[in-house]
This record gives C-alpha cells, sequence and structure tokens, in this order.
C-alpha cells in the first residue's frame, strides 16, 4: 500500500469509504477471507497506486465488522440487521464474528420465547466421553448452541437430532449420519465432512465454508443462504437439494450430482462445476461468472 504510514489501507466497500490498518484486518481473525486479501499473497483492486481497494460488497455493516476487528464488539441491531451483518460476516470468514451474532439472536429468541430453543441435552463434557466408545449415536437429541469444535466425531450418528446454531468448526465429522437433523445456523467451517449423509436435512443459513464435503450426500437437503466459500463438495450428491441464494463460490463441484437441485439466486461464481451433472436445471438466476462447465452435463438446462 503507498500510504504515508505503511500500515494505512484505504478501503472502498460498495461505494463506502473507510480507514483503517493492516493489522487490524489481520490480527483478530488471522484465518478470515480478509486477512488473506492483505496478507500479501493476493493482488487487490485498486483505482491507482494510491486508490483504496476496492471490495464489491454492500458498505452498510462494514464499520461493525472493523468494530469487531479492532476491539470484539457485537453491534446492537435489529432481527433484520443482525441477518445482514451476519451474511457479510460468513462471506469474509470472520468466524468469531458469526460466533457472537449467532449467540446474541440466540438469547433474544430465548427471551421472546424460552421454549423455542431447549437446553442442550448434554454438555460438551458428556460429548467428549461418549465418544470414547465404538458406536456413538446422538439420534434425535437436542444438542443446540454446543461448541463441538475440533473433536473427533467420524462415524457418530446424528440423525434426528436437533443440532441448531451447533460449533463444528474444524471438526473430524467424516461418515457420520446427519439424516433428517434440524442444524439452522450451524457452523462447520473448514470441518471434515467426507462421505456425510444429510439426506433430507435442514442446514438453512449455516456456514460451510473451507468444508470437505467431497462424496457427502446431501440429497433433498434445505441448503438455502449456506455458506460453501472454497468448500471441497467433489462427487457430492445433491440431488433435489435447495440451494437457493447460497455462496458457493469458489467452491470445487467437480462431478457433483444437481440433478433437479433449485439454484435460484445461488451464487457459483469461480465455482468448478467440470464433469458436473446439471440436466434440466434451471440456471436463469444463478451466478456463474468465471465458473468452470468443462465437460458438465447441461441437457435441457435453462440458461
Amino acid at each position: 500500500m503507498s500510504s504515508p504510514h505503511p500500515s494505512l489501507v484505504r478501503l472502498n466497500i460498495g461505494g463506502k469509504k473507510f480507514s483503517t490498518t493492516i493489522d487490524t484486518l489481520t490480527q483478530r481473525e488471522p484465518d478470515s477471507m480478509l486477512a488473506a486479501m492483505f496478507s500479501g499473497r493476493h493482488t487487490l483492486s485498486q483505482d491507482s497506486e494510491k486508490g483504496p481497494v476496492f471490495v464489491d460488497r454492500d458498505g452498510k455493516h462494514f464499520r461493525h465488522i472493523l468494530n469487531w476487528l479492532r476491539d470484539g464488539a457485537i453491534p446492537v441491531l435489529k432481527d433484520s440487521e443482525f441477518l445482514e451483518l451476519l451474511r457479510e460476516a460468513e462471506y469474509y470468514q470472520l468466524l468469531g464474528l458469526v460466533e457472537g451474532i449467532n449467540k446474541v439472536s440466540s438469547w433474544r429468541r430465548d427471551e421472546d420465547d424460552p421454549k423455542e430453543n431447549l437446553k442442550a441435552e448434554l454438555t460438551r463434557t458428556d460429548i467428549i466421553k461418549c465418544i470414547q466408545s465404538e458406536k456413538v449415536r446422538f439420534r434425535g437429541l437436542n444438542l443446540s448452541g454446543l461448541d463441538l469444535s475440533k473433536l473427533d466425531l467420524s462415524y457418530v450418528d446424528f440423525s434426528y437430532a436437533c443440532l441448531k446454531n451447533v460449533f463444528f468448526s474444524r471438526a473430524n465429522l467424516q461418515c457420520a449420519k446427519f439424516r433428517d437433523v434440524d442444524a439452522g445456523g450451524s457452523i462447520f467451517h473448514n470441518a471434515n465432512l467426507r462421505e456425510c449423509e444429510f439426506t433430507g436435512a435442514n442446514l438453512q443459513g449455516a456456514l460451510l465454508a473451507g468444508a470437505n464435503l467431497r462424496s457427502a450426500n446431501l440429497q433433498d437437503a434445505c441448503l438455502i443462504e449456506c455458506s460453501f466459500c472454497g468448500a471441497d463438495l467433489r462427487t457430492a450428491h445433491l440431488q433435489t437439494a435447495d440451494l437457493t441464494n447460497a455462496n458457493l463460490e469458489g467452491a470445487n463441484l467437480e462431478g457433483a450430482n444437481l440433478k433437479g437441485a433449485v439454484l435460484s439466486g445461488a451464487n457459483l461464481q469461480g465455482a468448478n462445476l467440470q464433469r458436473a451433472y446439471l440436466r434440466h436445471v434451471d440456471l436463469r438466476d444463478t451466478h456463474l461468472v468465471s465458473a468452470k462447465l468443462d465437460g458438465a452435463n447441461l441437457l435441457g438446462a435453462i440458461r
């Protein structure tokens, strides 16, 4: 950055101007997309050598993002605005901010209707004790809001469980079963979900950025507004899944089966769709800029 102070950064977020520092953008959440953007490994879009860095996102809530990065502050907002901020936090992969927003939202729901989110039936400690046995089943249990990040939960059966706002970040969930679970708003950031079964699951608003979903079964799943940025979905089964307004930017869907999937408003910019099965899929409202479609089966697809 050519500026009077070497660490000063000027930003243009969707037309709104901000000034901050490299340290602010990289220190609190070093694994985020923002940190990666300003790590020096990426070419940034600038009007000129001294102009602001342009990011093509809505700048309405970016000041809240900067305040979070500066001092960890969660703003006081209306529910509709929290949803807007959550979408931006997910885009920038600010996992700590996503967690903070979800906690505030959970408290509000509890205050409005204490029966809406019943207390989890087990604790993280209970879970750790359980997974020491060979066959673990949490079928039908309410585990809402638990932090199960970084645990080895491979082959665990969560079918029919309530998993709202559960944190599975960086957990090993290979071959785990999530059949018909309610996991709305849960966080699977960078989790290993290879060969998992999510048939009929509700994952609306879940964060799966960077997750390994290779050969996972997501048939008939509700994936509305899910974030799959940079996720590995090679040979995944997504038949008749609802991906309305889902963010799959940069995701690898090579060989994935999307037969009958709903892709209205889905963001597939830069996604790898080589050899993907897209027959008769409606792509009219799907964002496919720079997507790789070599060898994809597009017979009868509406474009």
